[in-house]
């Protein structure tokens, strides 16, 4: 049952997170229809992004199980899908038919899968997902975008794999590029870089978008560096479309092509949707229904398929956009896509005129925001079997293909998991302290404690490794700690070993907690926790070095003082 008891918050939310989407769909769809040779391919790919923005933004609130996402297309799913076309356009010849009937056929299967997802209740193992895994993926995902956009940011036209796009690019920048394209591109990236240092209250994509498009106005830019005619009125499935010749479709080959696709776009689209869930969470302190959010994904796209719309996910800065601006509820991602609605009925004309390098110069920042820089940077002081698999993540993602560089990524942690579980083991560490987090009861050693400060300490005892695997629970446990408690003491002597899934997801609530003025310590870090809180400077930045003790009873010692004082 959808709630109106914040409809004035939800109204401004969802329209502020059309605005924000509007850009977005245009440059998603356009970068999908990149390998169609043909002069109507822009406005062809802005109208499926349009179209995939307002049927899966709509239909994903209406039945999705997290109630202030909005959905529409993203870069993971926009990758995937202009393989998807490139390919079709390349097999059959240049037939225009087939291309859309691909690409249709793949958002039904992408949300007939999401929607089996949901039934067969996989929601829950997005956790199983390591930090590594996850970081090169999207880092390789940003790097794709980026890649891809250097041609339109010149004002060329480039398709093919990334290494195509690369090896062909001196002869590209050869035959002649547009200033007046590269120009606006990069004015393009510098107001979006640059306006929020004087307001965040208008969107910087949105600005850029109006801002350049008008200054384009008087450059006399060529029909071909433009979006051109978007058609109007309310989009029609894809059997009564009349771009599609239903007669020259190859329906074997269409059906054998898009199967494949359709899975590999319901897998990414479940993480980075689950992922988006988790984001929404933590803003609005609520908790999503993974499995009833993949079956509203997957009515979403396979209702976008058949309209011929892009595919998508629930998408991060449009979801973070709403809930910032009063959504709460489903009501904000309908009014978010009703918005963009009301463009494909009579606002398509406006749009015509927007450069091609303009929204080039969008993507180019979007594809910037997803790489993953912290990772990176950290990557000389995480363990080395998780650097090993951030690195060879993003390889296989940018140079081979997304799907397989999940697989190999999962494969690689897995074993290297078993292994530091074995070495455990072996170390002498018991299958009961490898369990969980026990928060209920009491360590024998908690006797000492100052009785007149025990009304204001809260104990956290974590009771194992903190890992990917692990993560979600931990992250429960820690939420259960009292918003008015004065200190909170972690203790760690059960923790032997800590990732980069964990090292992050403890920094991320140390810093919530110490968020209400409360004062965190710690005790009994072992060695390679004490390694990866230290090297990553979460002691003593974070957590000030003489709030770390070396067993509970200098810490009880500690309050103590601090009671007496």
């Amino acid at each position: 049952m959808i709630k109106t008891n914040n409809l004035k918050g939800d109204i401004f939310g969802g329209v502020t997170a059309g605005i924000v989407a509007l850009p977005l769909a245009l440059a998603f769809g356009i970068q999908a229809f990149g390998g169609v040779n043909d002069p109507s391919a822009a406005s062809m790919g802005a109208l499926a992004g349009l179209v995939g923005a307002t049927m899966l933004g709509f239909f994903a609130a209406l039945f999705g199980g997290t109630h202030s996402q909005i959905s529409g297309p993203t870069g993971p799913m926009t990758v995937v899908t202009a393989t998807l076309i490139s390919g079709a356009w390349a097999s059959t010849g240049g037939n225009i038919s087939s291309v859309l009937i691909s690409m249709a056929l793949a958002g039904l299967f992408c949300g007939l899968f999401q929607i089996l997802f949901g039934i067969i209740k996989l929601g829950k193992y997005i956790r199983y997902i390591p930090y590594p895994v996850l970081s090169g993926f999207m880092s390789g995902i940003g790097v794709i975008i980026i890649l891809q956009q250097i041609y339109p940011l010149l004002g060329l036209k480039g398709s093919g794999s990334m290494i195509d796009l690369l090896v062909g690019l001196p002869a590209a920048v050869g035959g002649g590029i547009s200033v007046t394209a590269l120009l606006l591109g990069l004015a393009t990236i510098a107001i979006i870089f640059l306006f929020p240092l004087i307001t965040k209250k208008v969107p910087a994509t949105l600005v850029a978008l109006i801002v350049v498009t008008v200054v384009s106005l008087f450059c006399n830019m060529p029909d071909n560096l433009t979006i051109g005619l978007i058609p109007s009125g309310l989009p029609l499935p894809f059997f009564a479309n009349s771009a599609v010749d239903l007669g020259s479709v190859d329906w074997g080959m269409a059906l054998k092509a898009s199967v494949i696709p359709g899975l590999t776009l319901a897998g990414l689209g479940s993480i980075d949707t689950l992922l988006t869930s988790v984001v929404a969470d933590n803003i609005t302190k609520t908790k999503h229904n993974s499995n009833k959010e993949l079956i509203g994904q997957g009515i979403g796209n396979a209702i976008a398929g058949l309209f011929c719309g892009l595919p998508g996910a629930g998408a991060t800065m449009r979801t973070v956009v709403n809930v910032k601006s009063g959504g709460r509820t489903q009501i904000s991602g309908m009014v978010h896509a009703l918005l963009l609605l009301a463009v494909l009925l009579g606002l398509g004309s406006l749009v015509k005129y927007v450069p091609l390098s303009v929204l080039a110069g969008i993507l180019i920042t979007v594809g910037w925001g997803i790489i993953d820089f912290r990772g990176f940077k950290d990557l000389l002081k995480i363990p080395r079997a998780d650097a090993v698999v951030l690195i060879v993540v993003f390889l296989v993602t940018v140079f081979v293909d997304l799907l397989t560089a999940v697989g190999i990524g999962m494969v690689i942690a897995c074993v290297l998991f078993m292994k530091r579980a074995s070495d455990l083991v072996e170390g002498g560490y018991s299958s009961q302290e490898m369990t969980g987090f026990d928060k209920e009861s009491p360590w024998a050693d908690e006797g000492g404690m100052p009785d007149t400060a025990k009304h204001s300490i809260y104990i956290q005892r974590l009771n194992g490794p903190i890992f990917f695997g692990t993560i979600n629970k931990f992250k429960e446990v820690m939420q259960d700690v009292p918003v008015d408690a004065k200190i909170v003491i972690i203790r760690m002597r059960l923790v032997s070993f800590m990732d980069q899934s964990g090292l992050y997801a403890m920094e991320e609530a140390i810093k919530e907690i110490q968020s209400h003025g409360t004062q965190v310590l710690m005790t009994i870090i072992q060695p390679q926790p004490m390694y990866m809180l230290t090297t990553h400077k979460v002691i003593p930045e974070v957590i000030p070095q003489d709030h770390t003790f070396p067993t509970f009873e200098a810490c009880t010692e500690y309050l103590k003082l601090k009671v007496e004082n």
